[in-house]
């Protein structure tokens, strides 16, 4: 029988073992196609579109494209309501089989568990730059979602856009900043060294001109009166501005007797998410650079708020 023709048996194992390792390649590929995703957090969604994933299911997604506005969100994502309180019947209903969380809606785990597994990554957390963070959260969404490549191009996309800006504004390096939101005509948000906006001020070589404590939301609430320590920052707030506060403003003696409204040291961005991931901070340096470009950096007047 030593005559015989035909494969060997090694021969014959050898192609047992591609069929085998190409149906459990094909298995993964179907298993990656099929990944539906969700997410409760503002930060983890606009990584994910950053990354060219798109969530089968995502909170807040009118407000989210008021305030965050990029990346746009396409329309076959379910909104599943408010992400304080989200309806967990829509995001059943989504069918989704992982859902991206973080330490803000540790409340709502248990019944998120119920619906499909939880990836709990969180950008913001008390004394971690937020901008390392939201590197990081890229990196664990390619791995969970395998797309590794698309959240290293992501991290490198961001890296270079922000020294890309930093090199168009080198003659202002230094320049101290101070980045607000206004709650009304009285009362504003500042945010300091540990925010993403103030490693984004860093990264671009500014200096910024709060230097003091924030709270957990890297952030300090602070009076109008507070703004005449700061008279050589050059004031950079962020929509939106509340129509009261902006007419309020334009009239206040003590707002347009700031050395800074006087010599025209402001510029109003459009909205950027205040706890926003890697896209965000793309957003903000762009929205900046071109603010402080415009017109040799001499910014909008005082009074103009709106």
């Amino acid at each position: 029988m030593s005559g015989r023709s035909g494969p060997s048996r090694r021969a014959l194992l050898a192609a047992g073992l591609a069929l085998a390792a190409g149906r459990a390649r094909a298995q993964g590929a179907q298993a990656g196609a099929a990944l539906r995703v969700a997410t409760v957090d503002w930060a983890l969604l606009e990584t994910l579109l950053g990354m060219g994933i798109t969530p089968v299911a995502a909170a807040e997604l009118v407000l989210f494209r008021e305030v965050a506005v990029e990346p746009p969100v396409p329309a076959s994502v379910i909104d599943i309501g408010l992400r304080g309180a989200p309806n967990f019947e829509a995001l059943k209903l989504a069918r989704p089989n992982l859902i991206f969380s973080s330490n803000y809606y540790a409340e709502f785990e248990p019944r998120l568990r119920l619906i499909a597994p939880v990836e709990t990554i969180s950008v913001y957390r008390t004394g971690e730059p937020p901008y390392q963070r939201a590197e990081k959260a890229a990196e664990r969404i390619g791995v969970l979602t395998g797309r590794e490549d698309a959240a290293r191009a992501l991290i490198a996309g961001v890296s270079d856009e922000l020294d890309a800006c930093r090199a168009r504004l080198a003659r202002r390096a230094g320049q101290p900043l101070m980045v607000l939101n206004l709650g009304d005509a009285r009362h504003f948000r500042v945010f300091g060294r540990d925010s993403l906006f103030g490693e984004v001020l860093a990264r671009l070589g500014f200096a910024n001109a709060w230097r003091e404590g924030t709270s957990y939301a890297a952030s300090a609430p602070i009076g109008l009166e507070a703004l005449a320590r700061f008279p050589d920052a050059f004031l950079i707030v962020l929509r939106p501005v509340p129509p009261d506060a902006a007419r309020v403003l334009s009239t206040s003696a003590l707002w347009n007797a700031l050395p800074n409204i006087r010599a025209r040291r402001i510029a109003v961005l459009d909205s950027v998410d205040p706890f926003g991931g890697l896209p965000t901070a793309a957003r903000f340096a762009r929205l900046l650079t071109a603010a402080l470009l415009r017109d040799g950096g001499a910014g909008r007047q005082g009074g103009d708020l709106g």
